[in-house]
């Protein structure tokens, strides 16, 4: 058991808990964590695993077939994954045919995987495919300031990405893409999993309306780097509508044209309207 929590994928993982918990993103039992793990990571410690029996998903991820994932437990507290471990996570197993799981080790006191898995796989398995393998890292969280701009901006991808871009130099080169909005809808089932996995396809972010955020990235450094860019963007945005409703200056289409060109980074027009 020991030997697990000593390795370096494991301890970044609960490092990246901690940190979201102490950004107080994670109230009581809010937010989820999973991690695709390399083969291998996998391999070196096969030999700690005590297979549970097989359960089903709840959805169909083929491309993520006999993949092994680090994931957060369902009703657990992000603030007791650094104090216990074993308690608050566990690495699943995927099967043959991508519709069912087991546990292979950790939550030592009973439990099941997130309850938000079906959306953490179906967007891993997006993720896998639009990044070349490069993404393994997806993180859900209740950032307080992108949730509270979901009830005063219209739920639109192109105004959430502008008017964040707008917050700060950095953004447009932090999530070039731009930002998807999800509308309200139940969390951990089907339809949720899907609608965010259409727009994951497109996007490295996602919001979810009166919710929170979905981001997805390539190690836990630049997943929780990007959740951080774009929440305290939204922080700035809500401290200037609390000073007055209008900017009297601002950064320009053009201006983000010509950060694009000395940042070689490709900023999509539809999000460079003129206002």
């Amino acid at each position: 058991m020991s030997k697990i929590l000593e390795t370096g994928f494991v301890q970044g993982f609960i490092r990246m808990a901690d940190d979201g918990w102490k950004q107080g993103w994670h109230e009581r039992n809010g937010g989820n964590l999973s991690y695709r793990m390399k083969t291998q990571e996998a391999e070196s410690v096969k030999e700690y695993f005590e297979p549970k029996d097989w359960q089903p998903i709840g959805t169909s991820v083929p491309k993520l077939a006999k993949e092994y994932f680090l994931v957060t437990g369902s009703g657990k507290y992000f603030r007791n994954v650094s104090i216990n471990p074993q308690d608050s996570i566990c690495m699943i197993e995927i099967d043959e045919t991508g519709e069912n799981y087991r546990i292979v080790w950790g939550l030592v006191n009973g439990g099941r995987p997130t309850s938000e898995l079906p959306s953490h796989l179906m967007n891993h398995e997006v993720k896998m495919a639009a990044s070349g393998g490069k993404h393994r890292v997806i993180y859900h969280a209740h950032t307080a300031n992108t949730i509270a701009l979901t009830f005063v901006l219209p739920l639109e991808d192109r105004i959430f990405t502008r008017e964040l871009w707008e917050m700060a130099t950095e953004c447009p080169v932090v999530f070039p893409d731009g930002i998807g909005v999800v509308p309200w809808m139940v969390p951990g089932g089907r339809d949720i999993a899907v609608a965010t996995s259409e727009l994951m396809k497109k996007y490295d972010v996602a919001v979810w309306a009166h919710h929170g955020m979905f981001v997805s990235g390539e190690d836990f450094d630049l997943t929780f780097g990007l959740m951080h860019t774009v929440e305290k963007s939204a922080e700035i945005l809500v401290k200037m509508l609390s000073m007055r409703p209008d900017k009297l200056q601002t950064i320009s289409p053009q201006n983000f044209r010509d950060l694009a060109a000395d940042f070689h980074v490709n900023l999509p027009e539809e999000f460079l309207y003129e206002k």
